[in-house]
């Protein structure tokens, strides 16, 4: 593990070994923290710079991104401030590590995180994975995001995100203009196999094509 820098987030910083690849920006769940997706960010993209932030809220005393009123009742006044936030981490990265834009790669609270955070500041990522992400704000602003691929992974069984739900988030980002692969696996909240191998394969399609300068 390379030591890293002193910046906004507590954060794990793992150099790849292709500088040329969009680094991946891992956004865990709630209760994980800076090392839980670095195993899965190593899966999907090998040769990838790995960035890894710890979410600063906590509820009992689990790591998160934002508050949350009830399970899937978000306080939205609070996505918008966390995701500026982020934005701002992500910003200070880049200039800090010589970095370009990242892909966002998330998963339930962090999917849904980088979600908001495509729609708030669209400048802050490359492109996303969501996996089991839901509609973070229910009346998102106006956002350009023309182009940026997206792909979302969902689960048929999932508890926590129905599918309506989901095919919002979807929607909301191809209104403001983003490429998005929606799938619907055949799985409930947790990771599959599947997600790996759909993420990988989406990543090695589309980063040749959104590598930006740091």
């Amino acid at each position: 593990m390379t030591t890293a820098k002193q910046l906004s987030f507590t954060h794990r910083f793992e150099p790849g070994a292709d500088r040329n690849a969009p680094p991946l920006l891992l956004l865990h769940g709630t209760g994980g923290d800076e090392n839980d997706l670095i195993a899965l960010g190593r899966m999907v993209a090998p040769d990838a710079t790995l960035l890894s932030p710890r979410g600063k809220v906590l509820e009992g005393g689990m790591p998160r991104f934002f508050r949350r009123l009830a399970e899937g009742v978000f306080d939205e006044d609070d996505v918008r401030r966390r995701s500026h936030e982020l934005a701002d981490f992500v910003a200070e990265a880049r200039a800090a590590y010589g970095l370009p834009a990242p892909i966002a790669l998330g998963f339930s609270n962090g999917a849904n995180i980088a979600a908001a955070t495509l729609l708030l500041r669209p400048e802050a990522f490359a492109g996303a994975v969501l996996i089991r992400a839901m509609v973070p704000l229910a009346e998102p602003p106006a956002a350009d995001l023309s182009g940026k691929p997206v792909m979302i992974l969902s689960g048929s069984m999932d508890p926590m995100v129905s599918a309506d739900n989901a095919a919002g988030l979807a929607a909301q980002l191809r209104a403001a203009g983003a490429n998005v692969h929606h799938r619907t696996l055949p799985t409930g909240h947790g990771l599959s196999q599947a997600d790996v191998t759909l993420a990988r394969d989406f990543i090695r399609r589309e980063a040749p094509a959104i590598v930006s300068p740091p």
